[in-house]
């Protein structure tokens, strides 16, 4: 298959080859024209479309457009281009010199979630590919590749794959690359949008399917017999079917992410990246459910009449406090373990990287000082952890202040979390809080707080602002204020980052065939997982392992499993 680009594992869209004439130059709508338009929150989203070149499979080649520009405006002309052999490699770019960043309102690091690929077509100066790197750099982007797509003695035609720090900074590195001399911009393409074409995930047979055998055992007329015997003996279906492998990563799109209530359909491109983690981390096979309904009893309903094909359920994205009853009546009606990752998962992690961030600064768990900023569904989940864990003195904050007993304005769930932690009765706002405090955990919103209201912490002081897309503090601005610093972000040391529970937590669940899931376990998977950063890995900006070091998902898992297995909390029988 053609993917238009030497090189590149995804497609990439063509632009016109270097002889056609730049007509669109001299239109006053170019910046739209290679599309120079306004972002939409994390991507190009909303106001974008992934349109079709001429002349290429939809399979073959997309790119990200504006509705705005009407269809005749004038574009480069998309066509196939052949792929030369043999192929020129990809061309390595030094590091562009320093150059003033365009615009400061922007994040401080690039990253692969605002990649993009431009086609290029340049001139016969060999200068000119220097230049575009330059141009880039000069932008504040990072370049990953030049692929030579192209070449011929006028010119070459080139991909040039490139990081950047948000939308807008992706729109500057285009216009940066507009103005190169000898330069045509032509698509310009959306990595991300790229890897989503068509979903992320795809169903695949276990057994062969090539014979009448084949079909007559895996189908009619063989298949009865195992229903039949599936109906003598019905705990026999978790290995007879894919239930002893499946779990439900159920949401209703209330709370997508950082992005709030965007409903299922929005709500699907996350849970299928959260099924396709299941599956890489641990061979487990995860179905998204996204329900159109945000009525608590026909969530339930819904998860308890499907439950019969799955072995657990991850309930997903679902806002608080809705998101307690669904637990707490699923649970108590389901035979399998019910788990909401948004609470859970971020409590296992965030306990493992606090344990061993205490590790680093000396001090121990009984005795720190914890202010957590959040009251919603992480928030609760961590402080009901870490308790466990034997923590005593926690302060909750939230929008209404610091969470009090005795505050008649609190929500029933809030006056719940607020009847467990803030043992002195103690008021006021987060920056009153932080007072004398070993450690801030956030999940609140983003920037919450300046870096500065830090420097009223204890010394030594631990901090993780964790709130998604945008954390409560900037962790980078909080460097000179504290010793330990963990984000949600990947582009930062020490990333708290779901996946390092989840998988192994619903691996152990499912070896074990757990009927239900116990503070014990969360707290075992919490302790497995500091345990594989060893004391000579350990130090300030390595508190938790890789996601993708093996070790992680089999330590967790068999945590679990054995926590499970020794609360009898498991079907009997073989396994």
């Amino acid at each position: 298959m053609d993917r238009g680009a030497v090189g590149h594992p995804f497609p990439v869209a063509q632009s016109a080859p270097a002889t056609d004439p730049p007509a669109w130059r001299s239109d006053p709508r170019a910046p739209s024209a290679r599309g120079l338009t306004k972002p939409h929150l994390a991507g190009w989203v909303a106001n974008r479309r992934l349109v079709e070149p001429a002349g290429l499979g939809a399979a073959d080649s997309h790119a990200v457009s504006d509705p705005s520009i009407p269809d005749t405006a004038p574009q480069p002309r998309a066509v196939p281009v052949p792929d030369p052999a043999p192929q020129p490699a990809a061309v390595p770019v030094p590091a562009p010199e320093a150059a003033p960043v365009p615009s400061a309102a922007r994040g401080l690091v690039t990253g692969a979630s605002y990649s993009i690929t431009v086609r290029l077509t340049a001139d016969g100066d060999p200068a000119s590919i220097g230049r575009i790197a330059t141009a880039v750099g000069t932008s504040g982007g990072a370049v990953t590749a030049i692929d030579v797509v192209d070449s011929r003695p006028d010119g070459l035609v080139v991909d040039v794959t490139c990081s950047a720090a948000d939308g807008t900074h992706a729109q500057e590195i285009v216009g940066f690359l507009g103005t190169v001399e000898g330069v045509t911009v032509g698509k310009v393409s959306d990595r991300t949008f790229l890897l989503h074409l068509g979903g992320k995930l795809a169903v695949a047979s276990r057994v062969p399917l090539k014979t009448r055998d084949d079909m007559s055992m895996a189908y009619t007329p063989g298949v009865a017999r195992v229903c039949l015997a599936l109906a003598e003996n019905p705990d026999d279906v978790a290995r007879l079917t894919i239930k002893g492998n499946s779990v439900a990563v159920v949401t209703d799109g209330s709370a997508v992410l950082g992005l709030g209530n965007l409903g299922p359909g929005p709500a699907l491109p996350v849970m299928e990246g959260k099924a396709a983690l299941f599956k890489r981390f641990a061979d487990i096979d995860a179905w998204p459910i996204c329900l159109d309904t945000q009525d608590t009893d026909e969530i339930v309903r819904t998860v308890e009449i499907i439950a019969p094909v799955f072995g657990g359920i991850n309930l997903e994205d679902i806002a608080a406090p809705r998101c307690f009853e669904i637990e707490r009546r699923l649970r108590a009606s389901l035979s399998i373990p019910v788990f909401h990752d948004d609470q859970h998962g971020t409590a296992i992690v965030v306990l493992a990287a606090l344990t061993n961030a205490l590790r680093v600064v000396g001090k121990e768990l009984g005795s720190v000082k914890i202010v957590v900023a959040g009251a919603g569904a992480a928030g609760t989940a961590i402080v009901t952890l870490l308790l466990a864990a034997g923590v005593t003195d926690v302060l909750v904050w939230d929008r209404t202040g610091i969470l009090c007993r005795d505050d008649d304005r609190l929500s029933p769930a809030m006056l719940e979390l607020a009847q467990r932690t803030n043992p002195a009765s103690q008021r006021g706002e987060l920056a009153d809080a932080l007072v004398g405090s070993d450690v801030f955990i956030g999940v609140s919103a983003g920037n919450v707080l300046p870096a500065t209201a830090l420097e009223v912490m204890a010394p030594g002081a631990v901090v993780f602002p964790l709130a998604n897309p945008t954390p409560d503090i900037d962790p980078v601005a909080a460097r000179p204020y504290a010793s330990v610093i963990a984000s949600g972000r990947s582009d930062l040391p020490n990333q708290i980052n779901n996946v390092l529970a989840f998988p192994g937590v619903f691996r152990g669940l499912l070896d074990a065939r757990a009927t239900e899931i116990s503070s014990r376990m969360l707290l075992s998977a919490a302790h497995a997982l500091a345990a594989v950063v060893t004391d000579d890995q350990l130090n300030a900006s390595y508190i938790v392992p890789s996601v993708f070091d093996s070790a992680v998902h089999k330590a967790v898992a068999g945590a679990v499993a054995e926590a499970a297995r020794a609360t009898a909390a498991v079907v009997a029988g073989p396994r």
